[in-house]
């Protein structure tokens, strides 16, 4: 069953918390609201999809230390900043560093139901891309020494004869492995096997210093 999408809306004024969530739940939306980022960033169920619409003037920790948590997080849910003044600066800021929107709190209800629905339909091109790049990780974490040694050499664009002189091996054991590799990853070209280690988020480095952290056994 998927899991409604939720609005987070984060103010330290109490009134303007509840005249708000009335106004979003009277369109349809799931609304929880939040009296501080420390409040929110302690939410029991962490994972859960959604977006943020967030006071960015608040005491403690205000908008920008919230949206750089949010950054770091494992569930970076697209914010939406909506001040009591709006300035370019901030609101400069505020985009660079990746918010959906910044609007002032006088903005009208078409305008501010745009920019949640478009938050909210990022979050969920995101997530899925998280899926597939934590799904392609998995599948490469799951290689031996030698496997990640063919996928290195592959993405690296050599030859089973380059690889071989490269690993100490002899060509037909190169392919061998290559042959192990390819099944284990149900990949079967040398474009896919970029692509996923491009989709799993993984340089030529990384796939080199997880061999290196292999231990010596394990490649003989």
């Amino acid at each position: 069953m998927t899991q409604q999408q939720t609005v987070h809306l984060i103010d330290d004024d109490d009134s303007f918390l509840r005249s708000m969530a009335r106004r979003l739940r009277s369109h349809g939306l799931n609304v929880a609201t939040w009296n501080s980022a420390a409040e929110f960033l302690l939410r029991p169920d962490q994972d859960a999809p959604g977006c943020v619409l967030t006071d960015l003037q608040m005491p403690a920790r205000d908008g920008f230390e919230l949206q750089r948590n949010l950054a770091a997080s494992s569930n970076p849910l697209p914010l939406i900043f909506i001040s009591g003044k709006g300035d370019i600066p901030s609101t400069v800021r505020a985009m660079r560093a990746g918010a959906e929107d910044f609007l002032t709190k006088r903005t009208d209800t078409p305008e501010l139901l745009a920019a949640i629905q478009r938050a909210l339909d990022r979050d969920t091109r995101e997530r899925v891309a998280r899926s597939q790049q934590n799904a392609s990780r998995d599948l490469i974490d799951s290689l031996s020494g030698r496997e990640l040694q063919m996928l290195l050499g592959v993405i690296q664009g050599l030859s089973n004869r380059q690889m071989s002189e490269t690993y100490g091996l002899a060509e037909r054991t190169v392919k061998h492995y290559r042959t192990l590799l390819t099944r284990r990853l149900d990949v079967y070209t040398s474009v896919d096997l970029c692509r996923l280690v491009q989709e799993a988020g993984l340089t030529a480095e990384d796939i080199a210093a997880a061999i290196d952290a292999t231990p010596a056994t394990a490649l003989q």
